[in-house]
């Protein structure tokens, strides 16, 4: 079985997703030293950027794949 035949197999399954839906957010820039204070490099931060992750992320790659996700979300108070 070829892998675009795997991925072919995808095209209209319907795919329950069960996880946490996480933000994630991603710092970019350059770093020149390390903090004095603690062991942490000081960063000049050129952007940011938020991507799925977890199970959100999973999701999103069941789409791309041409499936038909189904997620289950818990929200506690």
């Amino acid at each position: 079985m070829s892998f675009a035949s795997i991925l072919e197999r995808f095209k209209d399954k319907h795919i329950l997703v069960i996880g946490d839906i996480i933000l994630d957010h991603y710092v970019w820039g350059k770093v020149e030293r390390i903090s004095p204070e603690a062991p942490v490099p000081v960063v000049d931060v050129e952007k940011e950027s938020y991507l799925l992750g977890g199970a959100g992320n999973v999701a999103n790659n069941v789409v791309s794949l041409g499936g038909i996700r189904n997620n289950i979300r818990c929200r506690w108070r």
